[in-house]
């Protein structure tokens, strides 16, 4: 059973209320005594678990590109078939980060507020991320070649133009609104797979999730300190 200290579960819950400051008044303007009055730990209490406000940013976001990436490599143990792979990716980045909008706004706004070795580590694992996913779409298109004679898409403008559509939901996706996550991941997937005519009236493409397994999608317990 993982061991969660008390150390961890104080930590988390000072990265879960950095993470919304960061995200309602963005990084640079928030200040440290700004995050010791929203979570009242002491300035010297803060210090205590992070040496630097840069230090929390770092966390914030190692923690999410962590999660996601090692749980899209589970997901994608159960298939080798790219459609479903590919399936898998959007399913599963936008499951996640609509559990926890404040820190995909971080991520997206404060992209470039890491400097030296947080800034690399950090950009590491977003290239593994990225690597990964424009692999899969490359599967995706090698699978379909034999069938599809016009000319391919680049591979890069294909990846980064799915990270775009998933990324820009936290400017106007609400996860209590109508539009439910597995809603929001069919329409998604069948405009990315089909184009917008012709994922209107194809099924071939459309994402009917199995049943939601008990998961904790969140990147933070729910446990206060």
């Amino acid at each position: 059973m993982e061991d969660f200290t008390r150390y961890d579960q104080k930590l988390e819950f000072i990265l879960r209320t950095s993470a919304r400051i960061f995200a309602e008044k963005g990084y640079h303007s928030t200040s440290m005594r700004d995050i010791s009055r929203e979570t009242n730990v002491s300035l010297a209490g803060l210090y205590y678990y992070c040496k630097s406000k840069e230090e929390l940013l770092f966390l914030i976001q190692d923690n999410c590109f962590g999660h996601v990436l090692e749980r899209l490599e589970q997901r994608l143990k159960e298939t080798t078939e790219p459609v479903e792979k590919l399936r898998f990716v959007i399913e599963n980045h936008l499951s996640f980060f609509a559990a926890n909008m404040a820190e995909m706004k971080v991520l997206s706004h404060e992209a470039d507020s890491l400097e030296g070795e947080m800034r690399e580590h950090v950009s590491g694992k977003k290239h593994q991320y990225t690597k990964l996913v424009r692999r899969i779409m490359s599967e995706v298109q090698q699978q379909q070649a034999a069938s599809n004679r016009r000319s391919k898409i680049d591979l890069t403008v294909a990846t980064y133009a799915l990270f775009g559509m998933m990324n820009w939901i936290y400017n106007w996706y609400d996860p209590r609104g109508k539009l439910s996550v597995n809603d929001l991941v069919d329409n998604t997937t069948r405009l990315f797979l089909s184009g917008f005519l012709d994922g209107t009236d194809s099924g071939e493409h459309q994402f009917t999730p199995k049943a939601m397994r008990a998961e904790r999608l969140s990147v933070w317990r729910a446990t206060q300190p």
